[in-house]
């Protein structure tokens, strides 16, 4: 089991938060730092100082730390054209030096969307061009240097590509995620190295994984994906330390110890436990309180070195 910081910056967070809170997941021995592709806050916050591109972030902390891996959860298809999207993916790997996945979706904040004048699409239409968008994506990265790429799908058309530039690592590894019975299985059986289910009870992740490993097994794929799971964490040495946590996020204590990782040390030991035991090997720990830089010390002093 590998642990990944997870963090939501549209919750209100600059790049310095950012820069910070990805300098203590390198220091404190954690293997990534991951952030939401969000353009607009969720629920009763002030979102100060507002979204952050999440793909320009990256790419600053690309330079500014050196061992820890980078993504997203999950970048929106919607947000970017395919084309350009690859680039800007492939810049950031090289920038890197080969340590970003890509974690890529439909996109299903509505919300956003119209907040600044992105196309929203019905959900077929959104999984439709998700589909293409993978397949120009890894097309463009997988092609020879010196030869070209083109696509003709319904939606996107690429003439002759150059397909530049590649990414250092070739293909970085592509994070698919998500609850649905039929086309998120095949997708994940047919393009990602890593199937995530995000804030999910061990029941309903464990369908999740299961579809995907009959979707894989019908395609003939020598290896499975990775299986991860998102879940958000509340640590603490006490109950008051728990509940102190809890209440900086908004969150109740008994409701956090049911749908996430809350409570001491060895509480969340078990529930990853029983996470892993299930074929998860990667858990994101979804970080909101970013100023408790004490939060990821305490995980990595007293849940990691158990893991």
């Amino acid at each position: 089991m590998r642990l990944r910081i997870f963090t939501e910056p549209q919750q209100g967070a600059d790049y310095e938060t950012l820069l910070r809170v990805a300098r203590a997941t390198e220091d404190c021995g954690f293997e990534a730092f991951f952030r939401s592709d969000h353009y607009l806050k969720m629920g009763n916050i002030t979102g100060l100082p507002g979204p952050s591109d999440a793909w320009i972030t990256l790419a600053g902390l690309a330079r500014e730390t050196s061992r820890i891996r980078l993504g997203t959860l999950m970048t929106a298809a919607t947000f970017r054209l395919p084309g350009p999207l690859a680039i800007s993916v492939a810049t950031v790997d090289r920038m890197s030096r080969g340590r970003i996945d890509f974690g890529f979706g439909t996109g299903w904040y509505e919300q956003e969307h119209l907040a600044y004048g992105i196309p929203f699409p019905g959900v077929r239409e959104r999984f439709d061009r998700f589909e293409e968008a993978l397949e120009i994506i890894t097309g463009l990265w997988r092609a020879p240097v010196g030869e070209t790429f083109s696509y003709d799908g319904a939606y996107y058309q690429l003439k002759d590509s150059p397909a530049l530039p590649k990414p250092h690592q070739g293909s970085p590894p592509i994070v698919i995620g998500g609850l649905g019975a039929r086309r998120t299985p095949n997708l994940a059986a047919r393009f990602a190295d890593e199937f995530n289910v995000a804030f999910r009870r061990l029941p309903e992740t464990t369908q999740a994984f299961e579809r995907v490993r009959a979707a894989s097994a019908s395609r003939g794929r020598d290896a499975e994906p990775v299986f991860s799971a998102a879940q958000v964490v509340c640590c603490g040495r006490n109950e008051a330390e728990v509940a102190r946590r809890a209440s900086a996020i908004g969150r109740d204590v008994p409701e956090l110890r049911e749908n996430g990782l809350a409570g001491s040390p060895a509480e969340i030991v078990d529930k990853i436990g029983q996470f892993e035991a299930i074929g998860c090997s990667r858990m994101y720990l979804q970080v909101l309180d970013l100023e408790d830089v004490a939060h990821l010390e305490l995980v990595a002093s007293e849940v990691l070195p158990r893991i």
